[in-house]
């Protein structure tokens, strides 16, 4: 059983982690679904933490949210200057409402917090982000990925498969 094109969205910045980015990218590809990478303004790539440059689909502002399945946050740097974009925050929020699969990473979970969607969940991130999580009334564990809902989150690359799986599974595909 295939994923059978369903979109999911990749939200990029500049200075993402590599891996994390790549495998659920492949991963998901793999699997069946259509990627699209959406990036948080008008810049056509950008860039990692590690100089790898990645083009963008299309920008978060043109993405209705209604033509996705799913939307992936990785981290790095990046989260911090994605929550800075009301547009990229409005699409997170927006499918986690419609209870589509919301799937963080590492520091990706700025993101969710600052799109207002984490208070009373339960999930891990990057250890150095816990007491953003806490702040935000989330409960923070320290787990390699915790799905609570339709939130999926994970603490970093070392966590990359089990990511990848609870993704995959999210969507349907066993």
């Amino acid at each position: 059983m295939q994923l059978d094109k369903k979109k999911v969205a990749i939200l990029l910045e500049d200075l993402f982690e590599e891996s994390e980015f790549l495998y659920p990218f492949y991963r998901l590809q793999e699997a069946g679904a259509q990627v699209i990478v959406v990036g948080a303004g008008e810049a056509r790539s950008y860039t990692s933490k590690h100089g790898l440059v990645i083009p963008v689909d299309k920008p978060a502002r043109e993405l209705n949210p209604a033509d996705v399945a799913a939307v992936i946050v990785p981290g790095g740097y990046a989260p911090d200057r994605m929550r800075r974009h009301p547009e990229m925050l409005a699409l997170v929020r927006a499918l986690f409402e419609q209870g589509k699969p919301v799937a963080l990473i590492c520091h990706g979970p700025w993101v969710a917090i600052s799109a207002g969607i984490v208070k009373g969940k339960r999930m891990t991130s990057f250890y150095a982000i816990r007491d953003d999580v806490l702040n935000a009334g989330a409960q923070w564990v320290d787990e390699p990925v915790v799905v609570d809902g339709n939130l999926i989150s994970a603490r970093g690359p070392a966590d990359l498969p089990a990511f990848g799986a609870a993704i995959v599974r999210a969507l349907g595909l066993r």
